[in-house]
């Protein structure tokens, strides 16, 4: 018997482990918390959503437009993702 948790939680725990801790070593509990705070800000200030139409859960408060050709590569996550940010 395996127990079932809400579909939102599991596909969220499903996402962390695939996205960030199959891929990622830690070696003490507050590593461990460091990276899933970065992930965090990562997941929810940069990374896009397609429930929300390709938007941020912060660009849904507010939308910016930049200049296509002014950007640059952002790291996040110790270099783990990298999304182009406007210059």
């Amino acid at each position: 018997h395996v127990p079932i948790s809400h579909p939102f939680v599991e596909r969220l725990i499903g996402s962390i482990r695939r996205e960030l801790l199959n891929q990622a070593l830690f070696w003490t509990a507050s590593d461990l918390e460091n990276k899933l705070q970065n992930y965090q800000r990562y997941y929810n200030e940069y990374r896009y959503h397609s429930s929300r139409d390709g938007a941020t859960p912060v660009e849904s408060c507010g939308n910016t437009i930049g200049d296509i050709k002014q950007y640059r590569w952002e790291r996040h996550c110790r270099g783990l993702f990298q999304l182009p940010a406007a210059a």
